[in-house]
């Protein structure tokens, strides 16, 4: 037997000008936080990242020699 959600509002509910107030808050801490750690988040995304010399050999090549262009 399959549940089927209410349509009632959760417990949770606020209206929408503190709805407005809290996503304002919550963005303004995650921009103060990414300013303070932008070098660490900048460091772990490049370490994500493969290394240049991990692309060799993946291109393959059109010409045996230079172009004649």
């Amino acid at each position: 037997m399959t549940r089927t959600r209410s349509l009632e509002l959760p417990e949770y509910a606020v209206s929408d000008e503190a709805a407005a107030y809290i996503a304002d808050t919550l963005m303004e801490i995650a921009l103060q936080f990414e300013s303070t750690h932008f070098a660490q988040i900048r460091r772990h995304y490049q370490s994500l990242r493969p290394e240049p010399d991990d692309y060799l050999g993946q291109q393959l090549d059109l010409f045996d020699e230079n172009p004649p262009f």
